[in-house]
């Protein structure tokens, strides 16, 4: 099977991006930039999200809006790239780890697991990505 075509965002994308960021920042009670700016501040607006239930399984853009999030801390964290993906399942964002073939979905990590009335620990599904991610890209194996 082919890898999928990783290209850059358009800017439409990167607006989407953008506008569920504002969403996201709009939580924040003062200094929504500098409280965005964390790593920690993306994690807690997305575990005060779901630990108040501002959110539910039919909230579909909100929830991408939280995996955004996620997805940002995670490239800020971990030196990604988003990307979009162009694949079979169409064409949707992404973040890349750059001179890699590693491809990760945050947006609708936390969206899958709410619609099938999974419980989601933020802290816990963030560290594991984490971790994931690492351990693929060091681990030898990877183009």
């Amino acid at each position: 099977m082919e890898p999928p075509e990783r290209l850059v965002l358009e800017p439409q994308e990167q607006e989407w991006l953008d506008l569920a960021r504002v969403w996201i920042k709009g939580h924040f009670a003062k200094d929504a930039d500098d409280a965005y700016a964390t790593v920690d501040g993306k994690l807690a607006v997305v575990r005060a999200n779901l630990a108040q239930g501002w959110v539910g399984p039919e909230d579909t853009w909100k929830l991408q809006s939280l995996g955004i999030a996620m997805g940002d801390a995670l490239a800020q964290d971990l030196m990604l790239d988003w990307v979009t993906i162009d694949d079979e399942y169409g064409r949707q964002p992404a973040l890349h780890w750059p001179g890699t073939s590693i491809v990760c979905f945050p947006l609708t990590m936390i969206a899958q697991r709410l619609e099938e009335g999974e419980r989601v620990d933020i802290d816990t599904m963030y560290e594991t990505t984490r971790e994931k991610l690492n351990e693929i890209a060091f681990s030898g194996d990877v183009e």
